[in-house]
């Protein structure tokens, strides 16, 4: 074949689905980034597709049942399929429910995914002036705001939870390599990096806290040094995924001193003792609230978020009571919960006294209820502030929906902004408060 006829053959094409969290939508994104680098092309539908990559989520049975029907699908719509990510871990559900599958890796095998694809669709040769690619790769995020994933797997043992069983205990990235996908991020136009891992404050533990070169200073792989470290950095970083240690006091200063989001997300699950302990998880109500307290003393202006669980085996009214009194006392600012669902394969599962779906319904409609309310009052209480926000996206109407350093995008409310025809989504600009809702803001564009 000539090089001209080579140029103008059509370039394999690629589907792909993502599921699951943010941790996985960065695994899609890497992958993606290196088919493109290998010169696939990546479309949006069945039909046009050779092949279909489905980048599944494992972690609780309602997300292993839209992963097993995104496969479906993909088979029925295109027929060449191949699985990936944390359901892949679980190979004979899959093809128990989808023995055609052509191939299924395991999370974060990268190097996998690409062995089944040439398998089945062979690369183009490479042409260097096609497919040429920011060098923060491609990204599945808006332009402005991406997910920093800085470890993979966790060293805890929840009760409820796969996660180690599906990625393994804590394997964290050097700093230097972490700051340089940041930094690479940020001159790509990203102006707000969010955090992830499943246990961003334990970063560097595994390895000792490794020292780490980046910009001719020697850091500790640690999680204040990497903070420190992003704050030098020209956009806002948003922390999820931490627990509360003594040593998150460090970062919680780093927030007062304006060098990161005054924002944290801390995954407390409960408050009763007893549940906690069922769970596996650390600390209880009181300490909770005693850290809380510091934190906010350090930096008045903190927005905490967390998730909980209800309807956890062996939860009883009165374990619940606690965590609704929990409520009243922390007084968090965002809050999501959960239902208890067993997770094939979590230790959960053995524990007695099952509660009954319709009782755990009921608790988290009351959970959400109490929360809810001191969510309205805490909103309410910041109409008339002039806040900096974030635009995501610009309306047809002419309003806009943004962002401030008090919300994260997709898990907590927004800021709507009335008459923003002039705003740009992507850039900063400041408002002012004129109204609240449940979980939302109401805004005006300042002059």
């Amino acid at each position: 074949m000539s090089d001209l006829a080579s140029r103008q053959r059509p370039h394999p094409r690629i589907g792909f689905i993502s599921l699951g969290c943010p941790k996985a939508l960065v695994d899609s994104e890497r992958i993606l980034t290196q088919l493109r680098v290998e010169g696939y092309e990546i479309v949006g539908g069945y039909d046009e597709a050779d092949l279909i990559v489905v980048n599944t989520c494992g972690f609780i049975e309602s997300a292993v049942e839209e992963s097993l029907d995104a496969i479906g699908e993909a088979l029925a719509e295109n027929g060449k399929v191949i699985v990936t990510g944390c359901l892949g871990k679980r190979e004979a559900v899959i093809r128990a429910r989808h023995p055609d599958v052509l191939a299924i890796t395991g999370p974060q095998d990268y190097a996998a995914v690409m062995d089944a694809v040439h398998a089945q669709v062979a690369p183009p040769p490479r042409d260097h002036r096609l497919n040429l690619l920011p060098a923060s790769g491609v990204k599945l995020t808006p332009r402005h705001y991406a997910y920093l994933k800085i470890s993979e797997g966790c060293n805890h043992r929840c009760s409820f939870c796969v996660i180690p069983q599906l990625r393994g205990d804590l394997r964290s990235r050097p700093l230097a390599e972490v700051m340089g996908e940041a930094s690479r991020l940020v001159a790509d136009g990203v102006r707000e990096l969010l955090v992830v891992s499943q246990d961003t404050s334990a970063y560097g533990v595994d390895t000792r806290y490794a020292a780490s070169v980046w910009r001719d200073r020697t850091w500790r792989t640690r999680f204040a040094d990497l903070c420190e470290a992003l704050g030098e950095l020209d956009a806002w970083i948003r922390l999820h995924y931490v627990y509360p240690y003594p040593h998150v006091d460090e970062v919680i200063e780093l927030m007062a001193e304006g060098k990161l989001l005054p924002y944290l997300d801390v995954p407390l699950q409960h408050a009763s003792p007893t549940i906690l302990k069922a769970m596996r998880r650390p600390a209880g109500g009181e300490k909770v609230l005693e850290r809380l307290a510091a934190w906010r003393s350090i930096c008045p202006e903190i927005t905490l978020r967390s998730t909980f669980i209800v309807g956890f085996p062996g939860e009883t009214d009165a374990d619940f009571d606690l965590l609704l009194d929990f409520l009243d006392a922390a007084q968090l600012d965002r809050v999501g919960c959960f239902a208890y669902s067993p997770i094939d394969g979590a230790p959960a599962n053995a524990l007695a006294d099952p509660v009954p779906d319709a009782l755990a319904q009921e608790r988290l409609a009351r959970f959400m209820a109490r929360q809810s309310a001191i969510s309205a009052a805490k909103l309410q209480a910041r109409v008339g502030e002039e806040i900096q926000v974030l635009v995501d996206q610009v309306m047809a109407d002419g309003s806009a929906i943004a962002r401030s350093a008090g919300e994260a995008p997709d898990v907590d409310g927004v800021v709507r902004v009335e008459g923003a025809e002039a705003l740009v989504a992507g850039e900063f600009t400041w408002v002012e408060i004129i109204d609240a809702q449940d979980h939302d803001l109401l805004a005006v564009p300042l002059s």
